[in-house]
């Protein structure tokens, strides 16, 4: 190999050099090459960590987590998460994926967040100490910091550690817009969001409609919702925001459509045929208190968030059972709280002083 260090402006030659190796030094050639180059410029060579020895048992836990946990199957990829860092406790991805099952699980009201955000928070930061080049850890900081320590600088900070590290980061780009929406920047969620759909069209066929779902401009998410309905005709977070549209547009009856549409292509066929029949007999209030009776009886089961019992009762109007639920949430530290002042349900209790004390205390901006 021979090198020549020519000045551009001046095509004048600085320094030539011939390298002359067997097979087996083509690995270390390169930086040897690098090493001189540059002290011949006088500049310093980023000094690049040795590699990390990965587990493939451990690797191949944490692929299969993330395809669970991509394909909306939070529950199921703990597991292999788990499995990862016990294979290899020093692996950055294994804890990176770890501690967004537990601060995902908390984000959708599937754990308890009591449970959940102390160990999100601990996976993230040993992720990073292992790894403060992987944008995957700097992310799963930035999720741990938003859900658990309401500290919206900080968990901003981390995400564009994230984004600067690979700026073809698609997911960071999707929580950098969660942070904008819960903070009240809309226009800069939906931006945010449009960059994480350009570089990922597939991933999240539903994130931009949710973006713009929760910033209440329901005609254009609805628009955007059909159309990826078009691709992905049973995705059911598709048909869930559908019906969410329709309800916050206040069309009963489509909403009931969409949500008994919703539980149609699945297995849950007699909850569909109860909601059209709670709605036939009752209207819109009686499909309400069908899906309340509903999460009560899965509570006895499983966690279920006090947050989605508020916003049903909410929904019902009842002023002294949603606010008491929303105290019960915050108590227990509930990340869906940080998305209570998107939910149109709650508009009614905006003068409520029960409510404008939560508001306060999760440091939000308030929009009352």
């Amino acid at each position: 190999m021979t090198i020549q260090l020519i000045e551009a402006p001046s095509d004048t030659h600085v320094w030539a050099e011939s390298y002359d190796r067997d097979a087996n030094d083509l690995v270390s050639l390169p930086r040897e090459a690098a090493q001189t180059i540059a002290k011949q410029l006088h500049s310093a060579v980023l000094q690049v960590p040795p590699a990390r020895f990965v587990s493939p048992e451990a690797h191949d836990a944490y692929l299969r987590g993330r395809y669970l946990w991509f394909t909306g199957h939070n529950d199921l990829s703990g597991d292999y998460f788990k499995r990862a860092t016990e294979l290899q406790p020093d692996y950055a991805s294994g804890c990176s994926g770890l501690s967004i099952f537990y601060s995902a699980g908390a984000i959708i009201g599937e754990l308890n967040p009591e449970e959940s955000l102390a160990p999100a928070e601990a996976a993230a930061i040993k992720a990073v100490a292992l790894d403060d080049t992987l944008p995957e850890a700097h992310l799963a900081l930035s999720a741990a910091i938003f859900t658990h320590r309401w500290d919206w600088a900080r968990a901003e900070q981390e995400i564009a550690r994230a984004i600067e590290l690979d700026p073809k980061f698609a997911e960071a780009y999707h929580f950098r817009a969660k942070i904008f929406t819960a903070l009240n920047r809309d226009e800069e969620a939906i931006e945010a969001q449009k960059k994480a759909t350009e570089l990922d069209p597939f991933t999240r066929p539903w994130a931009m409609t949710l973006s713009l779902l929760l910033a209440r401009q329901y005609d254009a998410a609805l628009n955007e919702a059909r159309q990826r309905l078009e691709g992905n005709p049973q995705d059911p977070k598709l048909h869930w925001f559908i019906y969410d549209i329709y309800r916050g547009k206040g069309m009963e009856k489509e909403a009931a459509q969409a949500l008994e549409q919703l539980l149609l292509p699945g297995a849950d066929k007699v909850s569909a045929a109860g909601v059209r029949r709670a709605f036939q007999q009752g209207g819109y209030k009686a499909l309400v208190r069908w899906q309340l009776s509903d999460l009560k009886k899965e509570s006895s089961t499983q966690y279920v968030s006090p947050v989605d019992l508020a916003t049903l009762n909410a929904q019902l109007g009842r002023r002294e059972e949603a606010p008491a639920l929303l105290e019960e949430g915050y108590r227990q530290h509930s990340p869906l709280l940080l998305r209570v002042q998107n939910e149109p349900a709650f508009d009614f209790l905006h003068f409520d002083e029960r409510y404008r004390s939560i508001i306060r205390g999760t440091g939000l901006p308030p929009t009352y």
